[in-house]
């Protein structure tokens, strides 16, 4: 693995967005979810969480749409590209570790929602798997808009 680049920074694919992280992500996961792989086109995508405090959005315009009650995922207006997820209403954001200039500096290290992984895509790692219901983000999220399910 390289040394960590500072700031980490990344764009999308037509250099319209660019985005810069101050801090190192303190997580990052292999989703293998639905909402995910249809955002991404692909059978997983891999995110790098940060506290939204520690990025900024140097250049361009992105947008969000509302994927779900408690989830919304930003891309880029000009190319489509998928930028950011977060949680309605939570700190962390999630980049697509794919957007960023060095991604070698963001390997996996955790499986998630892997009720929905693509039965043949075989990642032969060690790294820890948590089904959905398991990812504390997700059960935060879940918990402001059904406080009854906590």
């Amino acid at each position: 693995m390289s040394e960590k680049t500072m700031p980490m920074t990344g764009g999308c694919l037509c250099g319209a967005v660019r985005y810069e992280a101050t801090e190192l992500p303190s997580n990052v996961n292999y989703c293998h979810c639905r909402m995910c792989q249809r955002w991404s086109g692909s059978a997983i995508v891999v995110a790098a969480k940060f506290r939204r405090e520690a990025v900024t959005f140097t250049q361009g315009q992105f947008k969000f749409y509302k994927s779900s009650e408690i989830g919304e995922r930003g891309f880029c207006t000009s190319c489509g590209t998928p930028l950011i997820f977060r949680y309605v209403g939570l700190d962390p954001i999630y980049i697509s570790v794919g957007t960023l200039d060095h991604p070698e500096d963001a390997p996996p290290r955790v499986h998630t929602c892997i009720e929905s992984q693509i039965p043949w895509l075989s990642i032969s790692d060690d790294l820890p798997r948590k089904r959905t219901e398991d990812v504390s983000s997700y059960k935060a999220a879940k918990s402001t808009i059904d406080p009854a399910e906590d």
